[in-house]
């Protein structure tokens, strides 16, 4: 599967990483898979361990997010998020930032961060119950550092200001599933 370099917002710019990308490492009948790996992960904010749970607010530290559209660009779209802590949620919305409501997921998304001295990855196992056929993809991350420097990552920013629910965002591929 493609790897994407996801882009710092210019207005917001981080201390130490200098890199991250994103990947769908997998995606079959049961669960959709996906990869972040940070480069210069010196200063990185690593939320404590919190156990899985829905949580809102979780793009207020470091955090991993996914947006799928669903249906027509009319129709909305999903945001996924994912937080090293374990916590996450999954929100429909019927329009560009209108109608937000918790979406429903049959089982709790499967994370996990392991850190090396100079990289993270954090992987992590959606269910695929919930989640479009296959179409666009958005992949972006908050990277939260020492002295609460946010830095705000995505495969493409269009405005002054970070929007990760920017349609012109949505520039990977969400795979079919495969057959297991």
């Amino acid at each position: 599967m493609e790897t994407h370099q996801l882009v710092a917002h210019p207005a917001h710019p981080p201390l130490a990483v200098s890199g991250v990308e994103a990947r769908v490492i997998g995606r079959d009948a049961n669960w959709l898979r996906l990869r972040w790996r940070v480069e210069g992960v010196g200063r990185l904010i690593v939320p404590p361990f919190a156990g899985r749970g829905r949580e809102d607010g979780l793009w207020q530290t470091t955090c991993f997010e996914a947006f799928m559209p669903v249906g027509s660009s009319d129709c909305g779209y999903l945001e996924l998020n994912l937080s090293p802590s374990e916590r996450w949620n999954l929100y429909s919305f019927s329009a560009y930032r209108e109608g937000m409501a918790e979406a429903p997921l049959l089982r709790e998304p499967d994370c996990t961060m392991r850190i090396g001295s100079s990289f993270a990855i954090f992987d992590a196992a959606i269910p695929s119950s919930g989640l479009p056929i296959a179409g666009e993809l958005g992949l972006c991350a908050v990277i939260e550092e020492e002295g609460g420097v946010k830095s705000y990552w995505a495969l493409a920013h269009t405005g002054e200001a970070p929007d990760f629910h920017d349609p012109a965002c949505f520039t990977a591929r969400l795979p079919a599933a495969r057959a297991t």
